[in-house]
């Protein structure tokens, strides 16, 4: 297990073939969403655990309690945070260098500061403020800067492109007081990537996998008439090079690899971040004997109380396997919550919670107007 990393994380050459009527029709988009829950929305998998978290916002006093989850982060980290806020919580070494620049910032400034800070390409933009991989852009050289920068309308991030080619996400916990945390699911994540065969156009080659059926749409406003061009045979073609299921990767179950050193290692860095107890870690790394020890890793991402389980997305998974994890890490949350809380940190009125979700709602409709133009703008 020594060199053991997430699966093989692209997809296996396909073999040129043709699929018959039943094929063609279970390819449909609406059947592959209706038979795989995980492709389901956020708001359908969560409707019959909601009045879970409802009980726990009635035991906390009618407050909602996830706001004293990780004191130093806003709302705790369920809603509305700044990514780049994050960051600076987290030991410098351990996280990519990253930019900070309002909406509306001219390329040419940002190419400026590229240069006055020493980053070289690749480098990733996406918003200060994120949900579910949207409006993120891998930027090669500066005609991408004055490409695409345009597009961000939101306060947005310029940071170093992490090479490692692995990338999981970790669950961590740890009470207030206690001396040690503890990883509740590691989710491996497989990146949108197609093998050529020689004789297939891109977009033939994407709508053999049911997965990437759902992704056509997008990577047709991405590619344009690239989508028609034939892939060499043997050739691998990264569509999308980040680990997010909203843009078509694979989430694995790799909770089965939980050990005391991997524990220990994360449990250190975690502890390096103040007040923070409760959350998933999305990091980059090389060979899984160097996660373990520590070595050659970079956190793309440390997310708060909103955070979910990703584990629970892995196509071997049934909803009621999702369901018992979601109310799992919940109580996680609640517990958590009330220990900080007795020690001084508040809850959330039911009012400003509902203000918070109005002011997400509003924030999001923006963001999916920047990830559209980004969208556009590579044609």
């Amino acid at each position: 297990m020594s060199n053991l990393t997430p699966a093989a994380l692209s997809l296996a050459p396909h073999k040129h073939f043709n699929m018959n009527w039943w094929q063609r029709f279970l390819h449909r988009p609406f059947f592959i969403k209706l038979l795989h829950w995980e492709y389901w929305s956020m708001n359908t998998v969560y409707a019959l655990v909601y009045p879970v978290f409802a009980w726990l916002c009635f035991r906390s006093g009618f407050k909602f309690f996830i706001t004293a989850s990780n004191p130093r982060i806003k709302n705790g980290g369920f809603l509305l945070e700044s990514k780049k806020e994050i960051y600076d919580l987290l030991p410098p070494l351990l996280h990519p260098k990253t930019l900070l620049f309002s909406g509306g910032t001219p390329a040419t400034q940002v190419i400026q500061s590229i240069k006055e800070n020493k980053l070289s390409f690749p480098l990733m933009a996406k918003p200060d403020i994120g949900m579910r991989g949207l409006a993120a852009k891998k930027l090669e050289n500066e005609s991408d800067v004055l490409k695409f920068i345009p597009c961000f309308t939101i306060n947005f991030l310029v940071q170093e492109f992490v090479s490692f080619e692995n990338e999981l996400g970790i669950f961590y916990y740890r009470y207030p007081g206690e001396s040690k945390g503890h990883i509740s699911g590691i989710v491996a994540k497989e990146f949108l990537a197609v093998y050529g065969d020689g004789q297939s156009t891109l977009l033939q080659l994407l709508q053999r996998d049911k997965r990437f059926v759902l992704q056509i749409p997008s990577l047709q406003k991405e590619y344009g008439a690239g989508m028609n061009e034939v892939i060499k045979a043997g050739e691998k073609m990264l569509l999308v090079p980040y680990g997010n299921h909203a843009r078509g990767a694979k989430f694995l179950d790799y909770s089965h690899l939980i050990d005391a050193e991997l524990t220990q290692t994360i449990d250190d860095i975690c502890q390096q971040v103040p007040d923070f107890f409760y959350g998933r870690i999305d990091l980059r790394y090389n060979t899984w004997e160097e996660l373990r020890q520590g070595r050659n890793i970079s956190i793309i991402e440390l997310n708060g109380a909103g955070s979910e389980p990703t584990h629970i997305y892995d196509p071997k998974h049934s909803l009621f396997f999702a369901w018992k994890e979601i109310i799992r890490h919940w109580i996680l949350l609640y517990r958590i919550s009330k220990i900080n809380h007795r020690k001084g940190h508040p809850y959330m009125s039911v009012a400003d919670g509902f203000a918070m979700f109005r002011e997400n709602n509003l924030y999001l409709e923006i963001l999916l107007q920047v990830h559209d133009r980004l969208l556009h703008a590579e044609q």
